[in-house]
């Protein structure tokens, strides 16, 4: 979703089609027939299908073009780490793009356009099938799978993914690590003065108190970071269209990716999951129980899942009110979760942790007892 730093003014790409369509034959030697540019945080996707002669070395007509903002394209290991795990991820059967070779044989290119001649890092990468989960009526059992997905991503790219570059995954004070939740001090000014920004402020506040000196006990991993409703795409089965069964057919936008905990991810895809749901205050128990299939948490992670959860709320919130006065002309596409975001953290604050905590963690519980929905 984001780059590392919130205050990167105009550092988003502005390629017009035409640019773009000459960026993959310049860089990618295939020639497109059709494209569209895709909604995008800070940096530029199109969607593109290239010729029938010239479908590609990956063997599919159809692709994203992605051009990294300048800001993280001055970070070419960091894109690569996000790229090579990726590619791992996919050879471990998990539905994740890969990316197309560029003429020269490799995996990005970084190229020099636009005034200043400022350089961006670009990937063609696959174009994976399915639709948003945002764009569904998401039911337990998409939940759950998700939950266990997040899980199961994780302990792969823990125990497995060893390329060099994973190095650079150390991110240390990158905003939407949700470590990092005590760095909203610095943009909460974008709430104004008004009672979201007093439980922003609360959850600031208990989140250093109650969460930071616990984090030393939490088990650590590399999170993907960004798990939610747009990025999780899913497709259903033509047997049952009147009831359909969904499935987990993509897996987006790896530029969160980051040294965290296995709790911080279940926190992520819960509040996520909230975002578009008629019952958002249930959504913790289904994601929770398909995690806790894979890695069920300890004690202390979760009595610290609340506050995680109400963290990655604050982050969202404050960093997308902050970005909109940056980018105003973006501001449709970056206020997105606040449409609902703020109206679930409120009640998650007004029904208060014990009773959140008790519905999350009963209804994970029935999962152990009578097995996945």
């Amino acid at each position: 979703m984001s780059s590392g730093s919130t205050c990167q003014a105009l550092t988003k790409p502005a390629f017009g089609e035409q640019e773009a369509r000459e960026l993959v034959a310049s860089v990618f030697g295939l020639e497109v027939s059709w494209i569209r540019p895709l909604p995008s945080y800070d940096d530029q996707n199109f969607h593109v299908r290239v010729s029938g002669e010239a479908a590609g070395p990956a063997g599919a007509p159809e692709y994203v073009l992605k051009i990294t903002n300048w800001a993280d394209s001055g970070q070419p290991e960091l894109i690569e780490a996000q790229t090579r795990a990726m590619m791992f991820l996919s050879a471990e059967g998990f539905p994740a793009a890969t990316p197309c070779p560029t003429k020269e044989g490799g995996i990005m290119s970084l190229v020099a356009a636009g005034p200043g001649n400022k350089k961006y890092m670009v990937r063609l990468l696959t174009y994976l099938p399915g639709v948003p989960v945002a764009k569904i009526a998401a039911s337990t059992q998409i939940l759950y799978d998700i939950g266990k997905l997040a899980a199961r991503l994780d302990r792969a790219l823990a125990e497995k993914f060893h390329h060099p570059s994973v190095k650079s995954l150390h991110r240390g004070q990158f905003i939407w690590n949700l470590a990092n939740v005590p760095l909203l001090d610095q943009y909460v000014y974008a709430l104004g003065q008004n009672k979201y920004r007093e439980v922003v402020e609360q959850v600031i506040q208990q989140f250093k108190e109650k969460v930071i000196p616990k984090l030393t006990s939490f088990r650590a991993c590399i999170n993907h970071g960004d798990l939610n409703d747009h990025n999780i795409l899913v497709d259903s089965s033509p047997a049952s269209p009147e009831a359909p069964r969904y499935r987990v057919s993509g897996i987006l936008d790896f530029s969160d990716m980051s040294y965290g905990y296995y709790v911080f991810e279940v926190a992520i895809a819960i509040m996520y999951m909230m975002v578009e749901s008629a019952d958002p205050l249930r959504v913790g128990g289904h994601v929770l129980a398909g995690f806790e299939s894979v890695l069920p948490l300890t004690a202390q992670e979760r009595a610290a899942l609340f506050l995680l959860v109400s963290g990655r709320f604050s982050q969202s919130l404050v960093i997308a009110a902050h970005t909109a006065l940056l980018y105003p002309e973006n501001r449709e596409y970056l206020m997105i979760t606040a449409k609902s975001g703020w109206k679930h953290l409120m009640n998650m604050f007004e029904v208060g942790q014990e009773a959140v905590e008790q519905l999350w963690f009963e209804t994970a519980r029935a999962y152990g007892e009578h097995g996945a929905a």
